[in-house]
């Protein structure tokens, strides 16, 4: 079970009406750590956990919530699954503001995202640093902890009243609390208004394979784009690692940033050909996942070229799915019940009974006739362990005197 540490603290407005929630992620020892390396990989988990079923947990129904983001963040696209109805981009003090990253704040910000700084201490280093990102700012989180007095009412001075809000930052009595909202800041966030409170998340538990099944069974049922859309956004994780996979793939002329872009360039049934691809050759252990692949496309292939015109994609898949057991460690059975995939190609996979097991035998005779075939031709190359293993997983009973 993957269970995730998560810091919220309540950010107040100037009614006392609670704003949003700035998230932070601990470590093991619950302490702050980073969105990027500091979390050991974590992130696309993290962001996973967040942006599904767990986020009402977090946040309530409508509360927004601040999310800490540097460079390395900013430049992996994890952030592009979260919803910008939900999140604000909190941008660090102490982030490297390169060309690229300039360019990537732009981006999340024409893209509809809200914008805060964080820990802003009114400085002239500050004011210059950020110059070029204030037309896009939302928030200015102003550490009054940290801002000279004279820094920060030159600050007020430049942002009050105008589009950009502020926040003031640390309000740690009631007098800061008395001062700070005199002096019109729109925001309040400090351990006097909210102490920080750690909370578990449960992480998705799901496997990858059992999340793409599910993913190919909506796009097979032919459901409305809007609930592809829906379901893909429960399942940031994936939809970065598929992203990834089609640009990888260099099959496309242009930089693919989204799977509903994927749709749109490829089709619901080239898509669901892609997907499957996907499922064997990048979230399989198995070692011969790639022989496996192989064998698994060249049978599809085969049960779509003898089908009828209007059954051959599903021939296709039938094909495909065919092989799964060789990728999953769980029972197959247990599998197709949890996707419900159409009756046709459960019955196959299962039972090797419908409409497609007579192609599906024809395949299976052909690659034995291959295997067997190699197989004696290498046969001295073999390790007996691998030999009775092989014999005992298909139900060979082995005389044990005679070995």
């Amino acid at each position: 079970m993957n269970i995730i540490n998560i810091s919220k603290q309540k950010i107040f407005d100037n009614k006392n009406q609670i704003y949003a929630y700035e998230l932070v992620f601990m470590d093991g020892s619950n302490n702050e750590a980073g969105l990027s390396s500091k979390v050991k990989g974590t992130a696309q988990l993290i962001m996973s956990s967040i942006a599904n079923k767990e986020l009402d947990k977090l946040l309530g129904n409508k509360t927004v919530a601040l999310v800490n983001v540097d460079e390395e963040v900013l430049l992996k696209g994890i952030l592009d699954v979260l919803d910008k109805d939900r999140f604000i981009l909190n941008i660090l003090e102490n982030i490297d503001l390169t060309e690229n990253v300039l360019a990537k704040i732009i981006q999340y910000k024409k893209r509809g995202f809200r914008l805060s700084l964080e820990h802003f201490d009114s400085s002239a280093h500050m004011l210059s640093k950020f110059n070029r990102l204030f037309n896009y700012i939302d928030i200015i989180k102003m550490d009054i902890v940290l801002s000279e007095p004279e820094n920060l009412e030159k600050v007020m001075a430049k942002f009050k009243g105008g589009r950009v809000k502020l926040l003031a930052q640390n309000i740690e009595t009631k007098e800061d609390l008395k001062k700070y909202t005199d002096m019109g800041f729109d925001y309040f966030q400090g351990y006097y208004l909210d102490k920080p409170e750690v909370m578990e998340i449960v992480g998705s538990k799901e496997p990858a394979q059992f999340i793409i099944l599910q993913l190919i069974k909506i796009i097979k049922d032919n459901n409305s784009t809007e609930q592809l859309e829906f379901f893909i956004k429960k399942q940031p994780d994936l939809s970065y690692k598929l992203i990834q996979f089609f640009n990888n793939s260099r099959s496309f002329n242009v930089r693919i940033e989204s799977l509903t872009q994927v749709i749109t360039l490829l089709g619901r049934d080239k898509l669901l050909r892609w997907l499957l691809v996907y499922l064997y050759s990048e979230t399989s252990k198995n070692p011969a996942s790639k022989s496996i692949l192989a064998l698994a496309i060249k049978r599809a292939q085969r049960m779509e070229a003898e089908a009828e015109p209007k059954k051959k994609d599903k021939a296709y898949l039938a094909g495909m799915f065919s092989m799964l057991s060789s990728i999953f460690e769980t029972d197959i059975k247990e599998l197709m019940y949890h996707i419900d995939m159409d009756s046709d190609i459960t019955s196959l996979v299962l039972e090797k009974k419908g409409i497609f097991a007579p192609s599906l035998l024809r395949a299976e005779k052909a690659e034995k006739e291959y295997l067997k075939k190699m197989m004696l031709e290498n046969f001295e190359k073999l390790h007996t362990a691998d030999l009775i293993y092989t014999l005992e997983y298909s139900g060979v009973e082995i005389d044990k005197s005679k070995l």
